[in-house]
Parts: structure tokens; C-alpha cells; sequence
């Protein structure tokens, strides 16, 4: 199996400084690691500290706003926050020598949804030109309800058709496949329909979020699948530890993958 896993530092060795985590990421035999809001981190400081181990930097959210909120992408009168928080992710990326970022869509109550819609796909387009211009990757990412009710979009389909609409090469889908086993199930004939435009896949267990040797989906299918198909980016280790982070690191065993 030609899988490549990357670890989720926004999850995993919770109990650490950021920079020790990429030391521990390191340590535990992973070559890219992928963050969620890095910005209290010097950019320059962790490019420096991958390069030390030679890790391969993916991907970082766009932040969430106030307090209680969960991205700005789809907020109508909030344009100009969310695109200063596109400058500001592209900045760090460029910096730290990222190559994709997580937009945001955020909270939308359902009479918004018709405005959020045509706001989320206006900002996608320029966020997505300053994207292009240091070749970076736009991911959209669809959020399971049980863990984020009200969040703009939480379907595969949803995804594609903002994507569609957008209209730009570099916007591609991240496949959680937690969130879809949560949200939708069919996890392997989704993954094989939106293969073309999926740009990161990341796991978890259903239900719990754990490591995933446990729950409703099993990972030896999944990864079978993505061999198949031919999926050649990497997969994030996205996942809540049960407890201690490196004793838990024996899933990749159970499930027959090495970092």
C-alpha cells in the first residue's frame, strides 16, 4: 500500500507546544504534518523546525473569528475579515512553506442560506486568484451537524457544487472521511465519485474521533479504496487520542500503515 499519512497537529500530542509536537510528529516516523491556527507560532519558526526533520508542511485554517464562531467565509458583511484572514493564511503559508489552506465557511442560519451561498462563492473566487498566485490549494471542507450545527455546508454534494461554482482549479475538496461517515455514510462510493476533485483526505474514528482502529469504519477498506483509486496525496491523521498520543500510535500497526 502506497499510503502517506500525515499528522494533525491540531489534535494530536495535545499536551505540547507546537513546535515540540512537530518534534514528536518527527520522532514517531511521519514526513508531513498539517495544522489548524498556527499564527501564534512564528511562520519562519516552524518552517525551520520541519526542515530541521524534514517534514513536508500541508495545510492551515483560515481563522474563526469571534468567540463562538467557526470561520467567515459565508457571513454576509464580513467580506473584508475574511479576506484579511486569506492574506493572512496565505502570508504564513508562504512563510512556513505550506501548500493548502482550510477555508471557513462558519455558523448560517437557514433563512441566510440563499445570501451565504452567493457570499461564500464571491469570496472563494478571490480568495482563490491570491491562492494561485503562490500556487497554494484552497480546501472546502464539509463539517458533520452532530459536532458543528450550523455550519454553512456538511455534505459531499454541498462541497462539489460550491466548488463548481466557483470555478477555479486550485479549489478542491477535503475528504474527512469522520465527517462523512457522521454526516452521510457510503463512505467508499463517495470517495471513488469525488476522487477527481478531492485534494486531502483525513480520518478519524466514527463515532468517538479517536484513532482509527475502532468504531463504524474500517480503515483497512478505506485505504484498500484509496490504493484503488489511486489517491496519491497524503491522508491526515485527524484524530482525538484516547490518551497518551505515541501509545496510541499503534493503530498504524493494527491497520497495516507505516507513517
Amino acid at each position: 500500500m502506497t499510503l502517506r499519512l500525515s499528522a494533525n497537529l491540531g489534535f494530536v500530542w495535545p499536551d505540547r507546544p507546537l513546535l515540540d509536537r512537530i518534534d514528536a510528529a518527527a520522532a514517531a516516523g511521519f514526513r508531513a504534518i498539517e495544522l489548524h491556527w498556527p499564527y501564534d507560532t512564528p511562520a519562519g519558526e516552524v518552517r525551520s523546525r520541519c526542515e530541521r526533520h524534514g517534514l513536508k508542511l500541508l495545510g492551515i485554517n483560515t481563522v474563526r473569528g469571534k468567540p463562538g464562531e467557526n470561520g467567515l467565509g459565508a457571513l454576509a458583511g464580513r467580506e473584508a475579515e475574511f479576506q484579511a484572514s486569506v492574506d493572512q493564511s496565505v502570508a504564513y503559508c508562504r512563510e512556513a512553506g505550506g501548500t493548502s489552506i482550510h477555508c471557513m465557511a462558519g455558523f448560517v442560519p437557514p433563512e441566510a442560506r440563499k445570501e451565504a451561498s452567493r457570499v461564500f462563492v464571491k469570496n472563494l473566487r478571490e480568495a482563490s486568484d491570491k491562492a494561485a498566485s503562490q500556487d497554494l490549494m484552497l480546501l472546502l471542507e464539509a463539517l458533520n451537524p452532530r459536532d458543528a450545527p450550523g455550519y454553512f455546508y456538511a455534505t459531499q454534494a454541498e462541497a462539489a457544487r460550491i466548488r463548481e461554482e466557483v470555478g477555479r482549479p486550485n479549489v478542491r475538496l477535503m475528504f474527512d472521511v469522520y465527517h462523512v461517515g457522521v454526516s452521510e455514510g457510503d463512505v467508499l462510493r463517495k470517495l471513488a465519485h469525488y476522487m477527481p476533485i478531492i485534494g486531502h483526505v483525513q480520518v478519524a474514528a466514527v463515532p468517538s474521533r479517536a484513532e482509527p482502529d475502532e468504531g463504524e469504519i474500517d480503515y483497512r477498506a478505506v485505504f484498500a479504496e484509496l490504493d484503488k483509486l489511486g489517491y496519491e496525496g497524503w491522508v491526515g491523521a485527524e484524530y482525538k487520542p484516547r490518551a497518551d498520543t505515541d501509545e496510541g500510535l499503534t493503530w498504524m500497526r493494527h491497520l497495516g500503515v507505516t507513517p
